[in-house]
């Protein structure tokens, strides 16, 4: 297994940097002053937000142990893009906060291009993974 370059680790680190601060600058306000209790989703999606920015700071020191939050972040966008965002521009009814989502979504751009896809693949998809049973059974 290759060693991942320390650009790519600074590569990495940049990611987890802009998710915390663009969170930092959108949902904690939000979270940290609220007045009225939450619907449930807007409750729901601010808690994942915030947790999210947490985890993602943990990056900052632990680019590598905490890939697996990039690729949620990677994957739950990809296909919100696609099964939402893209039918609906296909279709022309594109609402505005759909359109605003979208935009915001898209900036997910930067994780493909940080993420170190050698150690993905030889880590995630080709390392054996833990056991299932007792050693020795």
């Amino acid at each position: 297994m290759q060693e991942v370059s320390l650009f790519r680790l600074y590569a990495l680190r940049a990611v987890y940097l802009l998710i915390v601060v663009g969170l930092a600058l959108v949902v904690w306000p939000g979270i940290l002053h609220h007045s009225k209790p939450w619907e449930l989703m807007e409750g729901v999606v601010l808690c994942m937000l915030a947790a999210f920015s947490l985890l993602c700071a943990l990056g900052l020191r632990y680019p590598l142990q905490m890939l697996p939050v990039l690729l949620w972040e990677l994957i739950w966008k990809v296909l919100w893009l696609s099964l939402v965002a893209l039918p609906a521009w296909k279709s022309g009814s594109m609402s505005q906060a759909v359109l605003e989502n979208t935009i915001a979504c898209l900036v997910v751009i930067v994780v493909p291009l940080a993420m170190p896809w050698r150690y993905v693949v030889d880590h995630y998809l080709k390392k054996s993974g833990d056991r299932w049973r007792l050693a020795g059974n």
